[in-house]
């Protein structure tokens, strides 16, 4: 199921404040009260809001969020990026995937291309791509992160490191402002790494809420990877320091999606 517009924009307002009440959130969309009670509920269902006497507020939670709240958040932006990666992608490539709710958008925006080689560790995305027939798909092996439906430790790297493909694509939990990639565990670190280590072409996506976005891993240089995928401009400095770099930003339109 997928937020609508209106609960997804409660959802962006939710990161920038504390505590919204019920009725300012009526008058906003100009909606009964009834209306963004319902909202609120589906929101608390999706793990992204706690209800609060009158009105609603965050759910702080420590580190990243569950893979399922991820893939509700931000969705448009991450399809218009899906797309945008899958137009440059041509049929019969080899693909290595890391984890994240960024790269499954991108397989399934891949599923009508033919005969591509996928690599990955996460099982959503092996479980998407098998859906399509002309697909190989490589699937590793390791430890299974619960709640995050993907593998990681040294049989992960092993296996990204037994190829060498076209494509290399992964997210980060965040970027900092002097363009260090950061996430949340050494072990995204690692897989991220080898799998930037292993293509041909590598291919960052993230939204723009991940500019800026505190995480505590470091693992790399923005401006080490072949292309950014990104929903809007990045913060002033990230693209000077992109400029000056080999890497292409690629700012994709979310009025096609």
């Amino acid at each position: 199921m997928d937020l609508t517009a209106r609960q997804a924009e409660i959802s962006d307002l939710l990161r920038q404040e504390e505590f919204i009440t019920v009725e300012s959130l009526a008058d906003r969309f100009s909606v009964t009260t009834q209306t963004v009670r319902r909202d609120i509920n589906v929101l608390c269902d999706y793990g992204q809001a706690k209800r609060k006497h009158g009105g609603v507020e965050p759910l702080s939670t420590d580190g990243n969020l569950a893979y399922g709240t991820r893939q509700v958040l931000n969705r448009v932006a991450k399809r218009s990026i899906a797309k945008e990666v899958a137009n440059q992608i041509p049929n019969g490539s080899s693909i290595s995937l890391g984890i994240g709710t960024t790269p499954e958008m991108v397989v399934r925006a891949l599923l009508k291309h033919k005969n591509l080689k996928i690599y990955t560790n996460n099982l959503i995305i092996a479980q998407t791509a098998s859906t399509n027939s002309s697909f190989e798909v490589y699937s590793s092996g390791g430890r299974i992160r619960s709640g995050d439906f993907d593998m990681v430790g040294s049989p992960v790297e092993n296996f990204f490191n037994s190829y060498k493909t076209d494509f290399g694509i992964f997210g980060v939990a965040g970027v900092d402002n002097d363009g260090v990639l950061l996430d949340f565990s050494d072990e995204e670190v690692q897989i991220r790494r080898v799998i930037l280590d292993n293509c041909r072409e590598s291919l960052l996506v993230l939204d723009h809420e991940k500019f800026g976005r505190i995480a505590h891993v470091r693992g790399g240089q923005i401006e080490e990877v072949t292309k950014v995928f990104c929903d809007q401009n990045p913060p002033n400095e990230i693209i000077q320091i992109i400029d000056d770099s080999e890497s292409q930003l690629i700012i994709c339109d979310k009025e096609d999606v």
